[in-house]
């Protein structure tokens, strides 16, 4: 099959490139390196996977290497991802994950493709949602990132209306595992292992009982091949059914890292943030015969011990 997916230099994308490589067929990655790194995808290029350094904003170079590629499956994972960056600059968020999504979908309609969307939960249901979260819940996002998804969402469901393309949106958990950016503003258990294994101690906004249902990576491609398998379209949780206190993360993780862990460190909770998020994944097993199996113990254990490497 040939896949292509925007994204694929990044955390999640970097993982699901290997996983197409290891089905067989061509995967053709777009990314602009902006977050994403090539150090992800060197053993993916040694296999066979093409790079195009592609911002998803440029819809001429999108619909280029869409055409030349002619993908079956594009999976659309390229996104700004940031809740701080979508709070202090709406219009550039808005730009990179809804018109981002519109220079996709029109190039994968011209193609004929399936879409697969990397879409949120947490970030899209907001403040207040019945716990464990279907995707019956009202969209109530309480940052500009959850606003630019559900947008995204919309169009995806207006290109099926209007040119009966097949796509599906999946909202993820919070995701984690090796890989993803212990530097970056996003993925607070990359950060505090990153921390921990510097001998930092890690920061806790608020007071640490916010709540997230974490995903452990492997799992969740898992649900993304699936779902580029399956005809299902419309919303599907990708989650665990499990919330997690900040503090619990930290437990754990100086558990992990030993008795010389360093105590984290207080300050302000974070405007946009919500205090809990679990998300309901009983349609993902429905429609996709998927559900997470990495306990959260065995997914920090991993993730933690990958920190370490090199």
């Amino acid at each position: 099959m040939r896949t292509l997916v925007t994204g694929g230099a990044g955390f999640i994308g970097s993982h699901l490139v290997d996983a197409l490589l290891a089905r067989g067929g061509t995967v053709t990655v777009l990314d602009d390196l902006s977050s994403g790194h090539e150090r992800n995808l060197e053993a993916a290029l040694d296999a066979g996977a093409i790079l195009h350094r592609t911002d998803v904003r440029d819809a001429e170079a999108v619909a280029a290497r869409v055409a030349e590629a002619r993908p079956e499956l594009v999976f659309h994972l390229a996104a700004q991802v940031d809740v701080r960056v979508s709070l202090r600059d709406p219009a550039f968020d808005a730009r990179t994950n809804v018109e981002g999504t519109i220079n996709v979908l029109e190039s994968a309609r011209l193609a004929a493709s399936r879409v697969v969307f990397a879409s949120t939960g947490g970030a899209i249901y907001g403040e207040g949602a019945a716990l464990p979260t279907p995707e019956a819940e009202p969209a109530l996002p309480m940052a500009a990132y959850g606003q630019s998804k559900l947008s995204a969402e919309g169009y995806l469901g207006l290109y099926g209306r209007l040119y009966g393309l097949s796509s599906v949106a999946l909202r993820f958990g919070n995701v984690y595992g090796p890989r993803q950016d212990p530097h970056g503003e996003a993925g607070v258990i990359a950060i505090f292992c990153g921390r921990l294994r510097s001998g930092a101690a890690p920061t806790v906004y608020g007071d640490g009982s916010q709540t997230r249902d974490y995903i452990y990576v492997a799992d969740l491609v898992e649900a993304i091949l699936a779902a580029g398998d399956a005809g299902v379209t419309g919303v599907v949780n990708v989650g665990t059914r499990e919330e997690t206190s900040v503090l619990e993360l930290v437990r754990h993780l100086g558990d992990l890292h030993g008795p010389a862990a360093p105590e984290p460190e207080f300050a302000a909770a974070r405007l946009g943030e919500i205090d809990r998020s679990c998300l309901d994944p009983a349609r993902a097993r429905e429609v996709l015969g998927w559900a997470a199996r990495t306990p959260i113990a065995e997914g920090l254990r991993l993730t933690y011990e990958a920190a370490g490497e090199g």
